[in-house]
């Protein structure tokens, strides 16, 4: 937007806006309890109740199976430890696209913000979503799946509440993942707590000889992993919505080293669970493996599991859509998306025009037929790791480059190092055992955002209509331009001063 119309549209709003002595930018709303609970949250969803029989498939024995769930946690742990110094040495929201951005320039960043945007984000609040209509709507159609029309309405209602949610108040929001957290901790408690009294009463005639038949395949191992990192997926949660949470040395590393591991002990514990009852070819034949189980063990009370489940899903649906429009957000503040998407609800205080872009997107996904969860999950998987993988490179390149930066939590080096080939590993397995088009499409896609950037970006030749469309869309929306975006400079002693709290106050609107 020009000058002009930003000069124009604050007189415009000034007598709402006075009075206040605060910026209108994000407000810190996210503390212990809230990191924790959107890591938490967002990470257990719909994979530990639909990805067990996508990880058995590839590895067709339970020890495998098991062996993989741990090292998708193990993967995810060291993820995030990479991510903290990150997060914490570059306090800006965003995620990865800050930390592309600072490290290997703009045209790496928006491919980033170009496939997260149009691609990643939403297809994970789809698949989110259609994991939450698929557990809302079984119980009213016993014995068969249900229509195709109405698990698709489902899921569609479930992307309009929680858009509308994270539109009107960061509180309520923050408040709704605290609850369904500790709704679907409770399932979790439950499930494996009847996996241990089947485990009592004899039921370990499928844990006896796990490695049975497990596979050797190079490429069937990464795509175990690939369903199983969907399920952990949420490791990096924080790191999108770095200005938002309060004391941020304290609270990013501890949210992190609570929250992962309490995951993965939960993944390991819930698939034994299932194994004291199920053998393996009843898992791979569920759709909806947790009902099963709970039909079995909860006997009358099995109704509880769709409930619950259902709440699972929503609240890490909640989750990822809290995030996603952050990185729109962020990527819209450096001019990488149309001013537009940077803006802030001046009563609500929330990213209102980043949330809506993000769930009409992932309202536009679930309409197609063709596309089924596990291809869905394939190209999210394949997609995201060829950022994550340049993201843990990004943490060598940056103790090379910036090395004078103040680093208030310091990764042992190894550690980014490791989880950057393994992140070349998921890449580069499926190419070498059996090559899909399907990949090569996901990597021209991201690629065909050079389309949009040297134009749009790089030589900034921006529609003439671009403007009032902006300055009309402001109007309705009653969204303001944020803060100028805080850069990161090192001070005279060589630390990074990049205090948000004080440059806010320094780029007050």
């Amino acid at each position: 937007m020009t000058s002009e119309l930003r000069k124009r549209k604050k007189s415009e709003i000034s007598s709402e806006a006075s009075g206040k002595d605060d910026v209108i930018e994000l407000k810190k709303e996210v503390g212990l309890v809230g990191g924790i609970s959107l890591v938490v949250g967002t990470m257990i969803g719909s994979g530990i109740f639909l990805s067990p029989a996508g990880i058995l498939a590839q590895t067709n024995s339970v020890g495998a199976s098991l062996c993989v769930w741990a090292g998708c946690g193990l993967l995810a742990t060291f993820s995030a430890l990479s991510y903290v110094e990150l997060g914490l040495m570059i306090r800006k929201s965003g995620g990865e696209y800050q930390y592309l951005k600072e490290a290997y320039g703009d045209l790496v960043a928006f491919l980033l913000a170009w496939t997260s945007i149009i691609v990643t984000k939403p297809s994970s609040f789809a698949i989110i979503a259609i994991g939450f209509a698929q557990y809302v709507t079984a119980p009213f159609y016993p014995g068969c799946t249900p229509p195709d029309t109405i698990m698709k309405c489902a899921a569609a209602f479930c992307i309009l509440i929680i858009t509308s949610v994270n539109c009107f108040s960061v509180k309520l929001s923050n408040f709704v993942q605290i609850f369904f957290t500790g709704a679907k901790l409770l399932i979790i408690a439950a499930l494996i707590i009847g996996g241990f009294v089947m485990m009592g009463q004899g039921g370990t005639e499928y844990l006896t000889n796990a490695f049975e038949g497990t596979t050797s395949s190079f490429s069937a191992i990464a795509l175990g992993f690939y369903s199983g990192l969907w399920s952990y997926d949420g490791w990096n949660q924080l790191n999108y919505v770095t200005e938002e949470v309060s004391n941020p040395k304290r609270n990013f590393p501890l949210a992190i080293m609570i929250g992962i591991p309490l995951v993965t002990v939960c993944y390991i514990l819930v698939n034994i669970a299932y194994f004291t009852v199920m053998s393996p070819g009843e898992m791979l034949a569920s759709s909806a493996v947790a009902i099963t189980f709970g039909d079995r063990v909860f006997g009358a009370a099995s109704f509880v599991v769709p409930v619950a489940v259902a709440c699972s899903t929503f609240g890490a649906a909640n989750g990822s859509a809290f995030t996603a429009g952050r990185i729109t957000y962020s990527a819209a503040r450096n001019g990488h998306m149309l001013n537009i998407f940077s803006y802030i609800s001046v009563k609500r205080l929330t990213p209102f025009p980043a949330m809506m872009l993000n769930g009409i997107i992932a309202l536009i996904m679930i309409i197609p037929d063709a596309a089924n969860f596990s291809t869905l999950i394939d190209y999210f998987t394949f997609a995201s790791w060829i950022f994550y993988g340049a993201t843990f490179l990004s943490v060598i390149v940056l103790r090379i480059r910036r090395p004078k930066w103040e680093r208030p939590y310091k990764v042992f080096i190894v550690i980014p190092a490791i989880c950057f080939i393994a992140s070349l590993y998921l890449i580069i397995a499926p190419f070498l055992d059996n090559p899909s088009l399907a990949y090569l499409y996901a990597a021209i896609f991201i690629l065909a955002g050079l389309l949009f950037y040297f134009p749009l970006v790089y030589f900034k030749k921006v529609p003439p209509f671009m403007d009032p469309l902006t300055c009309f869309l402001q109007q309705a929306l009653e969204v303001v331009p944020p803060p100028m975006q805080p850069e990161i400079e090192e001070d005279s002693e060589g630390s990074a001063g990049h205090s948000i709290e004080e440059e806010s106050e320094t780029h007050k609107f």
